[in-house]
């Protein structure tokens, strides 16, 4: 469990500006998970009415960064946090509100001893998107890394 003190949803979209531009809402963050929201905007659709693919792939991708900052965010003197890959499926199509829920797949004690082994931990998240009514209309995995600092 992480001893960070700050509110992780406010300093992401503090630092990444494009989450503020999407209308990303953090309702909640704690011990490597991470719910988030973007409300239903009509200049954020696509071509059949529903939020664009970029719109759906950002909220995920955020709330998998909420993820990790909840459990190692209080690493960030000694490595930045950065996703390597990601892998998205969408399920059906997306109407409304979305909202993402991503679970840390790493146990934080593993990947820290890598850390402190001077080795580069590498680790998953996932992300279930939803509609209003529950369903899930896509799903992402994020492959992240600690990167020690220089």
């Amino acid at each position: 469990m992480s001893t960070m003190s700050i509110d992780v949803g406010a300093l992401l979209l503090e630092t990444v500006p494009f989450a503020q531009t999407l209308g990303i809402v953090f309702d909640s963050v704690e011990d490597g998970r991470a719910v988030c929201r973007v409300p239903d905007r009509a200049e954020l659709h696509n071509h059949v009415a529903g939020p664009h693919a970029g719109v759906l792939f950002t909220l995920a991708e955020s709330a998998s960064g909420a993820a990790v900052l909840s459990s190692l965010g209080d690493q960030l003197s000694r490595a930045v946090p950065l996703p390597t890959t990601a892998t998205i499926s969408y399920r059906k199509v997306a109407k409304g509100e979305v909202r993402a829920e991503a679970r840390l797949l790493a146990d934080r004690a593993e990947v820290l001893a890598e850390l402190d082994a001077g080795k580069r931990p590498v680790f998953d998240v996932e992300v279930e998107i939803t509609n209003a009514d529950g369903v899930v209309v896509s799903e992402l995995t994020v492959t992240w890394t600690l990167r020690p600092n220089s």
